[in-house]
């Protein structure tokens, strides 16, 4: 217990001492002593850690004062030591104890280094008796190089080349205890912590050899000399514990020392055992360091071809990780290197690199610029082999220009190529000659390739731009992450002030790990010269420093695929070459054949007015001379209007306008002939012909007529629901060129503006033909004098007009429509053909050039007399005044016939009797709009004379559904045809009404043309005729226009029952 409480009061005492050290008079090698003696307790008391403990304790505030020293807050005890140094014997760590430097501190006349030394000697003893000798190492490399910064802070004067023999003797002192208590297995396997000091006593033997003239050609000279003698006078005597080692610190620095071939023997000794360990540890970059230095030493004693060696394996290094200050150091030790070696081509492909360099300065930039250019100037007298230097050392390929910018051009044409590149050199350099070798390929499918298709298919603006290489670093370089740094800030944990603050890069180990390549980065270019028969050359060209534009011209012989390679320019025998141009530059020589080409000018070419095509010749290779002319064969029903002045425009290949001429057109009945004027070969021939597609008569078709088609496009049925669309015609033209004896054939389509319609109107036995012109096109049109006639000339048939005689606007998707009343005085014929015409032009144009013939309809309407009247009458019941919802109604139907016997009632239906003629028809009663509920039998048969005012009246009970003004019902009438059968006199009527089999038209109104009513009689098929093996008698609808239903429009007021709730009301 009692030497526990003597420990901490000692401790106690020692604390208190320490914090005394802000006062005057306080003593660091006081304090350094106090504290030491209780490491010397803990050592005692085998306690190594916590003796440990206290040397640290006091080499951190050693540290702490001496920095606080160099930023200006200096302790008075300090001046101690910074007394000059006298004495760099290096550290003695084979004592435990070295008394001699102990008791320097103790009388306070220790400089720093012995300070250092013996500090630095008791962490070791007790680091070995921890058994942590390779923290012995760390510890030293980093007190090593403390000390060389602590004695600048305290601006302590060393002797030149003092400390370097200190740090020397010290290396080799820490390494040498090592290994005197370490096997060669553990050294081996721990080489990572003692390289360091190795490398470190290598740099410091290579200072002392150049401080000392060991490196020099001529050897030291008597200052060297003195110098020497003065460095191993500080050194001192040897000690005793090493005096009998052959290999000592002491022994081997001043043998290094002592001549050149000793020092060179030594430090080849270090640098290969460096460089070695280096490399076994994986640590490249530290290996080609040393390398880089012991390049430097061979190059100084004159033997660079040991140099070139380890220069190139350095830059090797500094270009794979893009260090480039080092890479452009490392290069002007090549060059000179290569220089003395007489590695022409190797210097000056080094040289072009270093007159690019902009790390340089312009006056040795245009030292290197200069070396090539007096190497090209001396070898012109004398012309020998080429040398090929890489192109990227000497400029730059920028941009690449075509005209014509689509980078096309016709057989014979010309093309120009304009290139820019960026001289790197810093002075202006004259070329003897700039060439791009161009490779000319023949594609399978080349005679396709005409001008049109090489248009689309190639850039617009013919400007190629190529990267631009802004660093001599491989492209993995750019493929390194980005870097990873973050703040770090250190706090005292007392107060929690700032202490320490920095930047740590968290990825290091991904930006600093190998990247290493099986072959150099740097060498020798190795591009050959391509030798062709298509070259690109322009001659005589001083490239500037910066950008140069220099154009190539060449004109096109063969049709084909010009692929352009390689890019050269040469300097006398020196060629800087670009091997490949990435991306490709391709331009395309074509050669076309002459062609004509035909288009409308409007989206749509009209029908009945005259339009405008265009025509375009293109010559191709082919010349027009005069009297050139293209033969039109004329169609039949299309014109080629020939005006007094037709010109025609000549471009060249490029759009560019060449002549205005005058074009003359010729035609007769057959043909029409077009004078070209005279245009050389790859030119276009523009101009503009009139043509009219005449109107013909039309067929006869559905609910509409279009004029005279000769290829009618038939449009699809959803497509006419969706809505109408104009009829096409196609007429088709022969044309003979004078360049092929081939016809070429055209097709123009033309569209009718128009859609026609008709329908027959009835008023009682009064009729009237309606007809309905649409307007389907996008313009608007006059139509006047519009007329229709009959074309089977019927003398006893009148076509009253009822329609304006002043001429009317017709707008687009509009319609105007035309009545005739139709007035006959015999019996009127079955059927009428008629012609209906209107003449048309367009709205918004003048007076036409040329008379336009009128548009014309056809269409024929058959069964057009009434034959009979139908009336429909509904009572209400007795005593009252009105029709009431729910109650029986009276519906009283006549049918009476108006006409005596005519030829359209000759069928099946007809039988006679004795005084008379009948027919059978059928009637039937339908309220398709739900009004009325028809009670009993809706349809019946009745037969019917055949007299004028023969009347048939059919009583049947109706109910009224909803009230209101309600429509009556709908009566239909069909002809009752009887069955061709032996027992069809043997059924009732009545029978067969009642039959659900009856074959009836029930939608003939949908089925019918409202203009053109032909006999429907043929339609019903006689497959269902027969039902159950009985006969089935066969019904034919009535046309729309025999039959005049005089109760069609007509209502009748319905009431409301008075015990209605809700009151339903029918609108109509």
């Amino acid at each position: 217990m009692s030497f526990t409480k003597n420990l901490g009061k000692f401790e106690d005492d020692m604390r208190t001492l320490r914090e005394k050290r802000t006062e005057p008079g306080w003593s660091f090698c006081d304090y350094f002593m106090v504290q030491e003696e209780l490491a010397f307790v803990f050592e005692m008391l085998q306690q190594f850690e916590d003796a440990l403990v206290q040397y640290d304790e006091l080499d951190a505030l050693f540290s702490q004062y001496v920095v606080n020293f160099g930023a200006g807050d200096g302790a008075n005890w300090l001046t101690f030591f910074c007394q000059p140094v006298k004495s760099w014997n290096g550290l003695i760590l084979r004592k435990p104890i070295d008394m001699e430097k102990r008791e320097l501190i103790q009388r306070q006349e220790a400089t720093l280094l012995d300070l250092r030394s013996y500090l630095f000697s008791r962490q070791c003893t007790l680091l070995l008796f921890l058994q942590r000798p390779w923290e012995v190492a760390q510890r030293a490399l980093e007190l090593l190089h403390n000390c060389v910064q602590e004695l600048k802070l305290l601006e302590v004067s060393v002797p030149p080349g003092a400390l370097d023999c200190w740090v020397f003797l010290s290396c080799l002192e820490v390494l040498q205890r090592i290994e005197g208590c370490c096997d060669r297995a553990q050294i081996d396997s721990n080489i990572a912590h003692t390289v360091g000091l190795w490398s470190y006593a290598t740099e410091k033997l290579k200072s002392l050899g150049y401080l000392c003239g060991l490196v020099s050609e001529k050897g030291p000279n008597s200052e060297d000399l003195n110098r020497i003698v003065d460095l191993l006078a500080g050194l001192g005597a040897e000690r005793p514990e090493t005096a009998n080692t052959a290999q000592s610190p002491y022994k081997k620095l001043k043998e290094a020392l002592s001549s050149v071939e000793a020092f060179e023997k030594h430090y080849l000794e270090l640098s290969h055992a460096a460089i070695e360990m280096h490399t076994s540890i994986g640590r490249t970059r530290s290996a080609r360091l040393v390398g880089k230095d012991l390049a430097e030493f061979y190059m100084r004693k004159k033997s660079p071809q040991k140099a070139e060696i380890y220069l190139q394996g350095a830059l090797k290094n500094y270009l794979a990780e893009g260090w480039a200050l080092p890479i452009t150091h490392t290069r002007k030790q090549l060059a000179e290197c290569q220089k003395h070696l007489g590695q022409t081509e190797n210097y000056l492909q080094t040289s072009s690199l270093l007159a690019s360099d902009h790390h340089l300065t312009e006056e040795e930039r245009k030292h290197f610029c200069q070396e090539i250019l007096s190497f090209a100037s001396r070898q012109t007298d004398s012309p020998g082999h080429k040398i090929v230097l890489p192109l990227h050392c000497f400029a730059q390929l920028r941009d690449l220009h075509f005209t014509p910018s689509n980078a096309v051009v016709h057989v014979g044409g010309v093309l120009s190529v304009e290139i820019t590149m960026c001289s790197q050199m810093p002075i202006p350099v004259y070329v003897e000659q700039i060439a791009i070798n161009v490779h000319f390929s023949i594609e399978k499918n080349n005679y396709r390739k005409t001008a049109e298709w090489l248009t689309k298919h190639k850039t617009s603006n013919g400007i190629i731009n190529f990267p631009v290489e802004t660093s001599p670093f491989p492209a993995s370089q750019n493929n390194l992450p980005a870097l990873e740094l973050y703040e770090m800030f250190e706090r005292s944990p007392s107060d929690n002030s700032l202490n320490t603050t920095g930047i740590i890069c968290k990825n290091v180990h991904m930006l600093l790990r190998r990247q290493e390549s099986s072959a150099s980065l740097e060498t020798p270019s190795g591009v050959a010269l391509e030798d062709g028969a298509h070259v690109l050359k322009c001659s005589g060209v001083t490239l500037e420093p910066g950008a140069n534009r220099i154009t190539f011209r060449t004109q096109a012989k063969e049709p084909g695929t010009y692929t352009l390679r390689q890019l050269r320019a040469s300097v006398g025998p020196v060629w800087f070459v670009l091997p490949h141009l990435s991306p490709r530059v391709q331009y395309d020589v074509y050669s076309q054949e002459p062609q004509l080409h035909v288009e409308p000018l409007a989206d749509s070419l009209l029908a009945g007015i005259p339009q405008k095509v265009k025509f375009t010749v293109t010559t191709g290779h082919y010349t027009v001379k005069n009297g050139d002319s293209l033969q039109l064969s004329n169609a039949e029903a299309m014109l080629i209007l020939c005006h007094a002045e037709n010109r025609a425009v000549i471009y060249s290949n490029t759009r560019e306008k060449a002549s205005d001429v005058s074009l003359r057109v010729q035609s007769s009945d057959k043909v029409t002939s077009i004078s070209l004027p005279a245009a050389p070969a790859y030119h276009m021939i523009e101009f503009e012909l009139e043509v009219l597609s005449l109107p013909s008569a039309p067929v006869t078709g559905g609910d509409s007529s279009t004029l005279g088609v000769t290829e009618p496009h038939r449009k699809h049925k959803d497509t006419q629901k969706a809505g109408y669309c104009m009829a096409t015609t196609d007429h088709k033209v022969s044309i003979d060129c004078p360049w092929s004896i081939y016809s070429t054939v055209i097709a123009l389509t033309f569209s009718v503006p128009f859609r026609t319609t008709h329908s027959l109107l009835s008023a009682g036995t009064r009729k009237y033909i309606q007809v309905c012109v649409q307007n389907l096109s996008e313009l608007d049109f006059q139509l006047s004098d519009g007329n229709l006639v009959d074309t089977g000339s019927s003398g006893d048939l009148q076509l009253v007009p009822l329609n304006t005689k002043t001429p009317q606007h017709i707008y687009s998707k509009q319609s105007v429509f035309f009545v005739w009343e139709l007035k006959w005085t015999r019996e009127p014929p079955p059927s009428l053909r008629c012609q209906f015409s209107v003449g048309f032009s367009p709205a918004s144009e003048g007076r036409l050039s040329i008379p336009l013939k009128p548009y014309t309809y056809e269409f024929q309407v058959e069964n057009f007399f009434t034959l009979y009247s139908v009336r429909a009458e509904i009572l209400p019941p007795s005593g009252t005044e009105h029709c009431r919802t729910g109650s029986l109604c009276s519906l009283e139907v006549s049918i009476t016939r108006l006409s005596d016997l005519l030829e359209v009632d000759k069928d099946e239906a007809l039988t006679e009797s004795d005084d008379y003629f009948s027919t059978k028809l059928m009637y039937e009663v339908v309220d398709n709009s739900s009004n009325w509920a028809v009670c009993g039998k809706s349809s019946g048969v009745i037969s019917m004379p055949v007299a004028a005012q023969a009347t048939h009246r059919v009583h049947m009970e109706v109910m009224p559904l909803f009230a209101g003004y309600l429509p009556l019902p709908d009566v239909r009438l069909f002809k009752y045809l009887p069955h061709h059968s032996a027992h069809s006199s043997q059924l009732d009527a009545d029978s067969w009404i009642e039959n659900d089999s009856l074959s009836v038209d029930k939608h003939v109104d949908e089925q019918l043309d409202s203009g053109s009513i032909k006999s429907r009689g043929s339609v019903h098929s006689a497959s269902s005729s027969e039902h159950k093996g009985l006969p089935m008698p066969r019904l034919q609808a009535l046309p729309p226009g025999q039959v005049f239903n005089s109760s069609t429009g007509m209502q009748i007021l319905v009431i409301p029952s008075k015990d209605d709730h809700v009151l339903e009301v029918s609108v109509t």
